[in-house]
């Protein structure tokens, strides 16, 4: 099968003229001339990042969702590319429902209509991992129903052991291979993709999210039903609501386009700066708007996560650029440990103004966001700095978010709407107010410790005089030794002495 698949693939490749991208690269022509001569009839009238699109469509499900992954590097991929990968859906036909059923009942022991009060039949999602079915639980509870792929394992295990025997050949064949770094992208994308896999891990990234944004006014997340959970099942409350990507329905209700624009850059800052957990596939098939004008969150297979050192130095760079302090946002590159410690302050911030101050020349609603950021990565490699994971989703997400509230409104200006936010999550962090949050976080553990304070006192004292004993003694016990060495070479050097003087009156008598 594996052999099989590997002929499919270089079948493709040729089909899409794939090969051009990596002979193009051979600076001496010569390679691509006696290729070019062997395959004379093939004519390409489309761009290579549009004949890169549809391969991928061709190889089906997992390498669209690898097309979908690269497109986030953009730090490492052409920009047309990226832009064109970009396009690539999640289109796959449902599979069929007795293969659903048989995952169920396999799971659940026992005959899918005991188990729900109504299970339909016919699926209304389907994905490359899984696919959804609306169903009602004993106590009249809507519930949408998550359903692994089945024999899906198997799949993505024979596509990502060709995508790596790939990424080898083009690291050693093809001079970009190298700097690309594909077997780290391939790692990369296994990840996520053994992630997605696991339908416990998705339920528990649900739940999180649900009780980070409980009782909020911008976002609804759905509730999950753990005892009918699995990790091949996922129970999850069904939601109503209208796709964001639906514009007419969503002003047929009322909606307020403007206002769910602005809730949607508020909903991204708050997960991310608030909470460091945030939504990393925010594409328009997960998102829904309630009809009070709430967002709906769907599919939490990818997350991102933030800690304290990653959203400080996001907030810094973020204040920097709209103060235009570039020595600031260098500075917090190197303070992160992002850039080499040795990187001279003054190029690297004169390399950041050269990309970020021409976008100041324009309107303010015309900047790019996501854009202006994905260019401070691009940027820091030159200065030896690797992209972090965690930002790479990140810029992702943005992009994503940008375009969303842009399609709702195109006259949002993300950056004043972003601006009071940071500032005022910077105060929390930095002025009296984080003071205060961080005593109260810590007063348990004080309340704890503080009644073994004079023990704690008393023992650290006695350790600290035993130690000073012992070190007393052991300096003690080397003196010794030092004087027993001394008095050892002497009676050594008396003897010598007397030795060489008996020889001496042997000889001259």
């Amino acid at each position: 099968m594996r052999l099989f698949r590997l002929t499919k693939i270089v079948s493709v490749g040729l089909r899409f003229g794939l090969d051009r991208m990596i002979l193009d690269a051979d600076s001496s022509g010569r390679l691509a001339r006696i290729w070019h001569t062997v395959f004379f009839w093939r004519r390409f009238s489309e761009s290579r990042a549009v004949r890169l699109r549809k391969a991928l469509e061709s190889l089906g499900p997992i390498f669209v969702k690898f097309g979908q992954m690269l497109s986030t590097r953009r730090d490492l991929l052409p920009p047309d590319l990226a832009d064109e990968l970009a396009l690539l859906q999640d289109r796959v036909p449902p599979f069929p429902t007795e293969q659903a059923l048989g995952v169920l009942e396999g799971f659940y022991g026992r005959p899918i209509d005991e188990v729900f009060d109504d299970f339909e039949r016919t699926p209304v999602a389907s994905a490359s991992v899984a696919q959804v079915h609306f169903a009602r639980l004993p106590d009249g509870t809507e519930v949408a129903v998550k359903v692994l792929r089945p024999g899906i394992e198997r799949v993505i295990e024979h596509d990502l052991a060709l995508m790596e025997v790939a990424a080898i050949l083009l690291e050693k064949i093809w001079p970009e291979g190298r700097r690309l770094k594909p077997r780290e992208v391939v790692a990369e994308f296994s990840k996520y993709l053994h992630d997605e896999l696991d339908l416990m891990r998705e339920a528990a990234n649900c739940s999180q999210l649900r009780r980070n944004f409980k009782d909020s006014s911008l976002l609804i997340v759905p509730e999950v039903y753990w005892d009918w959970c699995g990790s091949k099942v996922m129970v999850m409350e069904r939601m109503r609501g209208v796709p964001i990507s639906q514009t007419p329905a969503l002003l047929a209700q009322g909606t307020d386009l403007k206002a769910l624009s602005r809730a949607g850059v508020e909903i991204f800052f708050t997960q991310v700066f608030r909470d460091g957990f945030f939504h990393a596939d925010m594409h328009p098939g997960n998102i829904f708007v309630h009809q009070d004008g709430r967002y709906i969150a769907l599919d939490f297979g990818i997350m991102g996560t933030l800690n304290e050192v990653d959203k400080n130095y996001l907030a810094q760079n973020f204040l920097a650029f709209f103060k235009r302090d570039y020595r600031r946002v260098a500075l917090a590159h190197i303070e992160a440990g992002w850039v080499p410690a040795k990187t001279r302050v003054d190029e690297f911030e004169a390399a950041i103004r050269t990309v970020c101050e021409p976008i100041f020349d324009k309107p303010l609603k015309d900047i790019s966001f996501g854009k202006t950021l994905l260019r401070l990565f691009q940027t820091a490699r030159r200065f030896e700095m690797e992209v972090q994971p965690q930002l790479v989703l990140l810029q992702k997400t943005l992009l994503n978010i940008e375009g969303l509230g842009r399609q709702l409104d195109p006259e949002l200006d993300l950056w004043k709407t972003a601006k009071p936010f940071l500032q005022r999550w910077m105060d929390e962090q930095m002025g009296w107010r984080a003071l205060m949050r961080g005593v109260k976080e810590e007063a348990p553990a004080w309340a704890g410790t503080l009644p073994q304070l004079p023990r704690l006192v008393h023992h650290a004292l006695t350790d600290a005089g035993r130690q000073q004993l012992e070190q007393q003694q052991r300096m003690e016990r080397l003196a010794a030794g030092q004087r027993l060495q001394g008095r050892m070479l002497a009676v050594i050097g008396a003897i010598a002495a007397a030795l060489l003087a008996l020889e001496l009156y042997r000889l001259f008598g």
